[in-house]
């Protein structure tokens, strides 16, 4: 059974999309990102390059099983949709911000009827109409910072990364509507379809998961064993292996955080461990 799978088409998702779902197993040939439709070439899957806004319709209305995209877009469209996994990068948040200039410092102190541009009327008026506020909402599709200063609008809500745009446009941040990343999405994981898209979401987790780890092996001395657990402990302990011809030293193999690899090292190396080696984990499969 063929699923269909929505990846954004271009813009800050497209790549490392294409990228997760190479490490994932997903041969989707040569060039993937500039074509329209690729069939991947070892599995029953077809991927359709889209817009990003344009995903949650699709699944929603049955012409893609799932798709990836930001949870910034799910939020605009207003689907019910669900969630399978959070792919952990790109992470930004849809914000209301204000001229540097302007004495409002908070969503309360927005007057009635000012006028906020964006490229996010939706949820802009769900989120203003929930805090009881009547403002009219310009929908722009770009450069919504500009729009304060051309006398468009009297503020703006825009998504937001590093914050670097809105000081280079003299703008201040002063409230989040919605955090996003991006993520798996689907209307439903159910029967033959539903296992086959799991499948396909736990091979992503795996490589997501193994990007943050190291693989690390080292020779230890024997009589040092009562302490390698402290130092190396894996995810269900440290691997033990004897050596071939040397009964004083033992292989310590053990998955670690990337982020300890450098002091892992240096204890392994203070209780005279040798030969040691780390390398990269493709995939990370529970």
């Amino acid at each position: 059974m063929t699923l269909r799978l929505g990846v954004p088409n271009k813009g800050r998702l497209n790549e490392r999309t294409i990228e997760l779902l190479t490490k994932a197993g997903i041969d989707l040939g040569e060039g993937p990102g500039r074509r329209l439709y690729v069939k991947a070439q070892n599995q029953d899957l077809e991927v359709m390059f889209v817009r990003a806004q344009d995903i949650p319709e699709f699944i929603a209305k049955g012409a893609l099983d799932f798709g990836i995209t930001g949870l910034d877009q799910l939020a605009e469209s207003g689907y019910e949709l669900t969630n399978l996994l959070n792919l952990e990068f790109g992470y930004c948040h849809l914000a209301v911000a204000v001229p540097e200039e302007s004495p409002v410092r908070s969503i309360d102190d927005i007057p009635e009827g000012s006028r906020i541009a964006t490229s996010f009327p939706n949820v802009t008026r769900r989120f203003f109409e929930s805090k009881g506020k009547d403002v009219s909402v310009i929908v722009v599709s770009g450069a919504a910072e500009i729009m304060p200063y051309i006398g468009v609008s009297d503020y703006i809500v825009d998504l937001v990364s590093t914050g670097s745009t809105l000081k280079m446009n003299r703008l201040v941040e002063i409230g989040t509507l919605v955090d996003s990343q991006a993520a798996v999405l689907t209307l439903k994981a159910e029967g033959e379809k539903g296992v086959q898209m799991q499948g396909i979401v736990e091979s992503i987790r795996s490589v997501i998961v193994a990007e943050d780890k190291k693989y690390i092996m080292a020779n230890v001395p024997r009589d040092k064993l009562d302490v390698i657990g402290d130092i190396v402990p894996g995810l269900d302990g440290p691997t033990i292996l004897d050596i071939a011809g040397n009964s004083a030293f033992v292989a310590v193999h053990a998955v670690v955080d990337s982020v300890k690899v450098y002091q892992v090292i240096a204890d392994l190396k203070s209780i005279g461990a040798k030969g040691i080696l780390t390398t990269q984990i493709e995939r990370l499969v529970d």
